[in-house]
């Protein structure tokens, strides 16, 4: 099967238990129609760059998903209509990365991305 990665933003407003209660629900929908999830993470409450539904903030998600395309659309379609989801992005891979995703790492971890000038 397909592997893919999602990243939904849902609203500020919500408690943290509610947001992580959504990546269950979404993980539910794909395990119905054929999916698995790989793997999940909670990314907290970060400022967007731009107002999105009057939301300064949001809590982010991110899922690892291994699903039949019929799954990923279907559980897009469903995030689509929840009133709690504001934006969702889902990305095609061909693999997997083991490991914490890139935002969940310390920044020691990261690695030097560029030069410092001193």
């Amino acid at each position: 099967m397909p592997l893919y990665e999602h990243v939904f933003i849902s609203r500020q407003d919500l408690s943290n238990a509610q947001a992580e209660g959504l990546i269950e629900h979404f993980g539910t929908i794909l395990s119905d129609n054929g999916g698995k999830l790989v793997d999940q993470e909670y990314w907290g409450v970060k400022t967007m760059a731009f107002k999105i539904n009057k939301n300064r903030k949001g809590h982010y998600a991110y899922l690892r998903t291994d699903a039949p395309a019929a799954a990923v659309q279907e559980m897009e379609r469903l995030m689509r209509l929840h009133d709690d989801v504001m934006r969702i992005l889902t990305i095609k891979v061909d693999v997997h990365e083991d490991g914490p995703s890139v935002q969940m790492q310390k920044k020691d971890d990261r690695g030097d991305r560029r030069e410092r000038r001193n």
